[in-house]
C-alpha cells in the first residue's frame, strides 16, 4: 500500500489556464479519498496527474515518501478503473483480468496466474462468468472485471475514474457496496473521482470537494455536511440540497420571505461583522410538519404559517415545496452559486421534508416547525460560512478516521475467522484475497 502526498500541484494547459491550482492533500496509507465537484472542477485531471497520464505543471507529487513527477505510469505501481472499462471485447474474463500479469513478461508463472485470477474472481462473485465476452455481461459484471484486473496487479493504490457513470441506479447502488465492501477488506489506499454526491457520502472516509481547479474543503463526508465551510460546499453536499435563504437581522429576528425566524443564542455572536443582508443555510431535514414535533422541541426553534405550492410523497419520506419572492440585493450571487454548482437556476423556493403520515398538500397553508439551532449563516459576497464550528467539525474528521480504522481490523478479522490460515512468515492467506493482499 502507500501513501500519497500531493503538494501544491498545478495543472496548466497551453492557453494558461490552470485546470488544476495549487492543491495539497496527503493520503493516509490505507485510506479511501473521493475527489469530487461539478463538471470541469479538475478532479479527473488531479488524478490523471497522479497515476501519471498528465503532466504536472509544477507542485510535486511523492508515493511512499519517493517525488513520482518523472517517473512513468507503469513504474509507479497503481491501478486505474475507468469509466468506460477498458476491456479487451475478443478476450474472456480470464484473459481480461489475467492481462496485467502476462504483460510482466514471465514475472507470473501459469499457476500464479491462475491462483490471483481465481482468487480475484472469487471475490468479485465472477467465477460463472470466466469463461465469457465482455460482451455478453451486464454493466456491473463488466465493471467487476475492471476492477479485478486492478486487484491482480498487487497495486499500491486503487484509482476510480467516474467508474460507475455508465450504470442505472440500481446497479449504482450495488456497485458502490462491492467497492466500499473491497477497499475495507484489502485495507488499500484508493482515489476515487465521481460528480455524485451521494457515491462521495457514502464510500468516502474523506471528501475532497473541488470547483474550478481549487480545493474548498477537504474532510469526512459527516463535517462536509454538518460544518460545510463556505456556500458552494453546502450548496453540493446533500440531496436534497441545502435552502438558502436571505434574511435581514433586526436584533434577535431573522427577517425572511418566508416569515420571521429568531435569531439562536449560538448564532448572535457570530453576526458582529455580518452585512445586512445574509443567506439563511437550512436543510430539509431541519423543517418538519408542526403537528409532529413533540412539545420539548418546540421551543428550540420557530414555528411559522406557510403556503406549499405542491408535495412529494415517497412512501417512506415526504418533501414539501414553499415558494417565496426572492430578494433582489442576493439574486446575483444565488445565480453564481447556481451556475457553479452545474444548475439552471436557484429557484425562489424552500424544500421541506414531512413525516410521511402528514397530511400537507399542494395549496394549503401549514404550520411549519424549524429547529433553528442547526442553521448556518452565510455571508452572500463572499460565501464564508459565519457560523461554522471549526473545532466540532475537525472532531467529527477525528472520529471518522477512528471509525475506518476500527472497521478496517474487524474486516480483517473476518477475513481471517473465514478459513484464513497463517503462514510462518505471519502473512495471511485465505479464499478472497492472495497473502500478499490479505496480510495489508
Amino acid at each position: 500500500m502507500a501513501a500519497i502526498t500531493m503538494e501544491h500541484l498545478v495543472k496548466k494547459y497551453d492557453d494558461g489556464f490552470p485546470a488544476v491550482n495549487d492543491i495539497s492533500i496527503d493520503v493516509a496509507d490505507g485510506e479511501f479519498l473521493i475527489l469530487v465537484g461539478p463538471s470541469g472542477c479538475g478532479k479527473s485531471t488531479l488524478l490523471r496527474m497522479v497515476v501519471g497520464l498528465e503532466d504536472i505543471t509544477s507542485g510535486d507529487l511523492n508515493i511512499n515518501g519517493v517525488r513520482v513527477n518523472d517517473k512513468q505510469p507503469r513504474d509507479r505501481n497503481l491501478s486505474m478503473v475507468f469509466q468506460n472499462y477498458a476491456l479487451y471485447p475478443h478476450l474472456s474474463v480470464y484473459e481480461n483480468i489475467a492481462f496485467p500479469l502476462r504483460l510482466s513478461k514471465g514475472q507470473f508463472s501459469e499457476e500464479e496466474i491462475d491462483r490471483k485470477v481465481r482468487e480475484a474472481a472469487d471475490t468479485l462473485d465472477l467465477n460463472e462468468h470466466l469463461e465469457r465476452k465482455p460482451a455478453n455481461l451486464s454493466g456491473g459484471q463488466r465493471q467487476r472485471v475492471a476492477m479485478g484486473r486492478a486487484i491482480v496487479r498487487d497495486a499500491d493504490a486503487f484509482l476510480f475514474d467516474e467508474p460507475l457513470s455508465n450504470l442505472d441506479a440500481k446497479l449504482r447502488g450495488q456497485m458502490r457496496t462491492v467497492i466500499a465492501q473491497l477497499q475495507r477488506r484489502m485495507g488499500i489506499t484508493s482515489l476515487y473521482v465521481t460528480h455524485d454526491q451521494t457515491e462521495a457520502m457514502t464510500l468516502g472516509d474523506r471528501v475532497a470537494v473541488l470547483k474550478r481547479g481549487q480545493l474548498q474543503q477537504i474532510a469526512s463526508p459527516r463535517e462536509l455536511y454538518e460544518q460545510p465551510v463556505n456556500l458552494f460546499v453546502a450548496g453540493f453536499i446533500g440531496a436534497p440540497s441545502m435552502n438558502f435563504i436571505p434574511a435581514r437581522v433586526n436584533g434577535s429576528v431573522f427577517h425572511t420571505p418566508i416569515g420571521d425566524i429568531e435569531v439562536p443564542e449560538r448564532v448572535q455572536g457570530k453576526l458582529t461583522n455580518a452585512p445586512e443582508i445574509v443567506l439563511l443555510g437550512l436543510r430539509p431535514e431541519h423543517f418538519e410538519d408542526a403537528k409532529f414535533v413533540d412539545e420539548t422541541k418546540i421551543p428550540h426553534g420557530t414555528v411559522f404559517d406557510s403556503e406549499f405550492t405542491h408535495t412529494e410523497w415517497l412512501g417512506n419520506q415526504q418533501y414539501g415545496y414553499i415558494h417565496y419572492q426572492q430578494d433582489a440585493a442576493v439574486q446575483h450571487k444565488l445565480n453564481e452559486l447556481a451556475q457553479e454548482l452545474d444548475a439552471d437556476e436557484m429557484p425562489a423556493q424552500v424544500v421541506v421534508s414531512l413525516d410521511a403520515s402528514s397530511r400537507i398538500r399542494g395549496g394549503s397553508t401549514a404550520k411549519i416547525w424549524l429547529d433553528s439551532r442547526k442553521m448556518h449563516v452565510f455571508n452572500p459576497e463572499t460565501g464564508e460560512n459565519l457560523t461554522r464550528d471549526a473545532e466540532a467539525g475537525a472532531e467529527l474528521t477525528r472520529e471518522a478516521n477512528e471509525e475506518r480504522k476500527a472497521e478496517i481490523e474487524r474486516s480483517r478479522r473476518h477475513v481471517g475467522s473465514a478459513g484464513s490460515t497463517e503462514r510462518s512468515d505471519g502473512a495471511v492467506t485465505g479464499n478472497h484475497m492472495d497473502g500478499s493482499t490479505a496480510a495489508r
